[in-house]
């Protein structure tokens, strides 16, 4: 005797019949109170209101220079067809607007979907805390390209004010791994771009960074592309550039730094805006150089020596 054939295992066509999955699956609607214009808005932080889009403007702080026009096209008919799922995050600004705190890249998609009014919590957040949970979202969503984290934290550091090590604190990570993207910043516009892009990794752009002529970071860079070299297959090629020139074994002057030198170039490049760069022996030896633009950058260097200051 045969046995009868169960329905559990044919999916969930065979549950619901020729059910249409769009009739089932219907867009979100969120229940609580639109905002209202006025200055005395009761809203709580864990509320979600429901905001008019033209009342939204974007993060003026956003570290993401740019987003996928596919994706948002996939996220704009994805939210056509169910609603957007997990509301944006927004701060009220002094003029009767908001601005989105995270969440950028759902207001975008939302807006090519035809949205007149977008799910929203509402927070209190200054300038720089705008700035720092901006960052921080887009950092452990671990999706911005290499320059667009080190822009992010020198902006962090420069517009309020923090110390590399305060940075550091604030976003969860290592000092030295602040420090070496910022290095990042100092390559030619054109080395950038390749990072930016996903045509050269991070481990190559620092062994580039060990080399001072920018002609040959960039000739390097551009072999390191076509021929498709590992990061060891670059520095194998950099010491035999060096050998050729009669140079030190380059395993020998670009042993990576302790953590230490790191705080001294920081504490000396905030005196100068050319690059500093450190090399250093298997032995300790090494040099420090430092390129300066003008006798007014050595002056006020100078004035901070005799200051202490450093």
């Amino acid at each position: 005797m045969s046995k009868q054939s169960r329905g559990l295992g044919k999916g969930l066509g065979a549950l619901l019949g020729d059910a249409d999955l769009n009739q089932i699956r219907k867009p979100v609607e969120y229940i609580n109170k639109g905002v209202v214009t006025h200055d005395n808005e009761p809203a709580g932080s864990a509320d979600i209101m429901l905001i008019p889009i033209d009342m939204i403007e974007p993060n003026p702080f956003q570290p993401r220079m740019s987003f996928d026009t596919e994706a948002l096209e996939e996220l704009a008919e994805s939210i056509r067809t169910l609603g957007l799922i997990q509301p944006i995050t927004v701060r009220r600004t002094s003029y009767g607007k908001y601005q989105i705190i995270s969440g950028e890249r759902r207001f975008r998609a939302s807006g090519m979907a035809g949205i007149t009014e977008m799910p929203a919590y509402i927070r209190d957040a200054n300038d720089q805390g705008m700035l720092e949970m901006a960052i921080v979202e887009n950092i452990q969503r671990e999706n911005l390209d290499p320059i667009e984290v080190a822009m992010s934290y020198r902006r962090l550091i420069e517009e309020c004010n923090l110390t590399q090590e305060q940075m550091a604190d604030r976003i969860g990570k290592k000092r030295v791994s602040v420090t070496n993207y910022l290095r990042l910043l100092k390559l030619p516009a054109k080395i950038q771009h390749d990072l930016k892009v996903g045509l050269l990794s991070v481990g190559h752009a620092k062994v580039l960074l060990g080399i001072e002529d920018t002609g040959l970071q960039e000739k390097l860079c551009d072999i390191t592309i076509k021929e498709g070299l590992s990061v060891r297959q670059l520095e194998e090629k950099i010491r035999k550039i060096a050998a050729k020139a009669g140079k030190k074994d380059a395993n020998e002057t670009n042993q990576d730094l302790p953590e230490e030198y790191f705080r001294i170039l920081e504490i000396v490049g905030k005196y100068f805006e050319s690059s500093i760069s450190l090399k250093r022996s298997a032995n300790g030896k090494g040099t420090m150089t430092v390129h300066f633009n003008s006798d007014e950058e050595m002056n006020k260097f100078l004035q901070a020596l005799e200051n202490s200051k450093i």
